[in-house]
C-alpha cells in the first residue's frame, strides 16, 4: 500500500438495506456501460472545475491469496507503478534477459537457504552475481516514469491501495488530459513489467516492519485478528507474513496479475468536468481490446463458530492497549445498517456512550473507537479499541466497555441519541456529494463489493431507519461472551494479565 489515502470509505460504504426515502446520492445521473471484455464503466459529469477523477477497482485482495502466498495483492499494487515494456525503460530487449537471469539467481539462493546446511561460500557468490545482474538491470530502468508522465501532465491523488477484499488505482487530471489516463492505463493492463521487483520487496518488508512488527497498534490489531480468524483468510494480514513476502518471486507475482488482473474484474469510475461521450470512446478504443481473464474463485472456507471467549496478550514497550471484537455478519446482511448505527451510538463522537463514559466522565481511557472489519464480504467482527489511561487497567476499561453493552441489553437507546446519529447522516450524505474524487471512489467500490454502485449511498438510508428495537436486538444476538475476542497490549515489565 504506498499509502492508505482514503481507506475506502468510512462505515457508510459497508452494507447494504431497504429504507424509505431515497438519499441524495441515489439521485446522480451515473451513466454504465460494459465492455465486450467484461469491465465495467460508470461515467458521472459534473460541472465546476475543469479536472476529472478516475479509479480503476480490482475485486481481488487478501482474501483471495493462500497460505504461502500471503501479501502477493498488496506486492503487486508496489508494482504495477514500475512501467511497462515501453514505459520505465531504455531498452526492454536489453532488460529482460538480464531479469531472467536475476530471477533463476535468486531461485538458486532460495533453494540454497533451504538446505539443511546452507553453503555459505555459494550464497556470498550467489548474491554477488545478482547484485552485479540487478545493477546491469537498473542501468536500463526510468524509475518512476510512469508516476512522471502524469505528474508533468497534471495529476493530482495519484495512489492506489489494497484491502481483504479489493485492489484500487485513482488519480484526479485537468480535464484536457483525460486520454492520457486510458492510454497508460490500457498499458500497464496489458503490458506490467514487474521490475525493481527483489528492491520492492525489501520496501514492502520494511512496511511490514513499520505498521506491524514495530508499532504496537498494528501488533495489536495483526494478533487479534489472527487469534479471531483461525481458519478464514480475513486472519492473515494484508501485508502479508514476512517469511512469505521473502519467498515470493517474480513468477508468483505475474501469475497472479495473468489470472485475476482482466478488465472482466475491473470497475472504472470515472467523475469530474467530461463529455461521456468521449470517455466512453476512449474506453472502447484502449480498454476494449484487452483479453479478459480469470474469475476469483469465491472464498468458500468458513470460520467454524466461536463458542468461547478467546484472548490473546501482545507483549511491547509501549502504552497499554485492548481491543474487543464479536462475530458479525458480513455487511451485506440486513442487520449490518444497525450495527453501523450501534457504532455510532457507542463512540461516534463526544456524547457516544462509551466515549462519555470511559474518557470524559471516569476518564480510565485517553480514547475509544468502534467498528466493523476487516472486510465486507464474510463474517466479520465488530470491535471496540480503547487506550487505558494511566494508572487505569486495560481491566477497567474492558469491564466498563461490557457494562455500557449489558445496559444497552436491558434498556434500548433513547430517541435522542438516534436522532443525533440521523442528524451527523444527513450531513455527511451532503458532505459526501461535494468531491469528484470521492464519489469515484465510492461508485467504484460499491459496484465491486456489491454489484450496484447505489448500494453505498443507499446504506445511509437504511441506517436512518434504524429503531431503538434493532439497536437492542443485535446486541443481544452478537455482543455475547463466546463470540468475543480480546486483544490487550502490555509492557514487558508489568505484571502478566495485568496490565499495569
Amino acid at each position: 500500500m504506498r499509502t492508505p489515502l482514503f481507506l475506502l470509505l468510512l462505515i457508510l460504504t459497508q452494507g447494504m438495506g431497504l429504507r424509505a426515502q431515497e438519499s441524495p446520492g441515489e439521485a446522480l445521473p451515473v451513466l454504465e456501460h460494459t465492455l465486450e471484455n467484461g469491465l465495467r464503466l460508470f461515467v458521472l459529469p459534473r460541472s465546476g472545475a475543469p479536472t476529472v477523477s478516475f479509479v480503476v477497482q480490482y475485486r481481488i485482495g487478501s482474501v483471495n491469496e493462500t497460505p504461502g502466498v500471503t501479501g502477493i495483492a498488496h506486492f503487486l499494487e508496489h508494482l504495477f507503478f514500475k512501467g511497462t515494456t515501453t514505459v520505465g525503460t531504455t531498452s526492454f530487449e536489453a532488460e529482460a534477459p538480464l531479469l531472467r537471469e536475476l530471477d533463476a539467481v535468486h531461485d538458486s539462493i532460495l533453494a540454497e537457504r533451504g538446505r539443511h546446511a546452507p553453503d555459505s561460500l555459494r550464497m556470498e557468490r550467489l548474491a554477488a552475481r545478482a547484485n552485479d545482474l540487478a545493477a546491469t538491470a537498473s542501468s536500463y530502468v526510468i524509475s518512476n516514469e510512469f508516476d512522471a508522465i502524469l505528474s508533468e501532465n497534471g495529476a493530482r491523488n495519484l495512489n492506489a491501495t489494497t484491502s481483504s477484499e479489493t485492489t484500487s488505482y485513482f488519480v484526479e487530471l485537468p480535464s484536457n488530459r483525460a486520454e492520457l489516463w486510458f492510454i497508460l492505463e490500457a498499458d500497464r493492463m496489458r503490458n506490467p513489467v514487474f521490475r525493481e521487483f527483489y528492491t520492492e520487496r525489501d520496501v514492502v518488508a520494511e512496511e511490514r516492519r513499520l505498521r506491524l512488527e514495530t508499532n504496537p497498534s498494528g501488533l495489536l490489531y495483526e494478533a487479534h485478528l489472527r487469534e479471531a480468524f483461525r481458519v478464514h483468510p480475513y486472519g492473515a494480514p494484508v501485508v502479508g507474513t514476512m517469511e512469505d513476502l521473502q519467498g515470493l518471486a517474480r513468477r508468483d507475482v505475474e501469475d497472479y496479475f495473468r489470472r485475476f488482473y482482466g478488465p472482466n474484474n475491473a470497475v472504472v469510475a470515472v467523475v469530474g468536468n467530461l463529455d461521456p461521450a468521449r470517455i466512453r470512446e476512449w474506453a472502447e478504443k484502449y480498454l476494449a481490446p484487452i483479453p479478459p481473464g480469470q474469475v476469483p474463485p469465491n472464498v468458500e472456507v468458513k470460520e467454524p463458530e466461536q463458542t468461547r471467549e478467546r484472548r490473546v496478550e501482545v507483549v511491547f514497550d509501549a502504552e497499554p492497549s485492548l481491543r474487543i471484537g464479536w462475530k458479525t455478519p458480513p455487511a451485506t446482511h440486513d442487520d449490518a445498517p444497525a450495527l453501523a448505527m450501534l457504532a455510532s451510538i457507542l463512540t461516534g463522537g463526544r456524547s457516544s456512550r462509551v466515549y462519555r463514559r470511559l474518557v470524559l466522565e471516569d476518564r480510565i481511557a485517553t480514547s475509544v473507537t468502534s467498528g466493523t472489519g476487516p472486510g465486507s464480504l464474510y463474517p466479520g467482527l465488530f470491535s471496540i479499541e480503547a487506550f487505558p489511561r494511566s494508572p487505569h487497567t486495560h481491566l477497567e476499561v474492558e469491564a466498563a466497555i461490557y457494562e455500557e453493552l449489558d445496559r444497552l441489553k436491558e434498556t434500548p437507546p433513547r430517541e435522542i441519541e438516534l436522532q443525533r446519529v440521523r442528524n451527523q447522516l444527513e450531513a455527511s450524505d451532503v458532505r459526501r456529494l461535494s468531491s469528484n474524487f470521492g464519489l469515484a471512489v465510492q461508485i467504484a467500490n460499491s459496484e465491486t463489493l456489491y454489484g450496484s454502485w447505489e448500494k453505498t449511498f443507499s446504506f445511509t438510508g437504511a441506517m436512518e431507519d434504524v429503531t431503538a428495537e434493532d439497536i437492542q436486538r443485535v446486541v443481544r444476538k452478537y455482543f455475547r461472551a463466546g463470540q468475543r475476542t480480546v486483544a490487550v497490549l502490555v509492557r514487558e515489565t508489568t505484571e502478566k494479565g495485568r496490565g499495569r
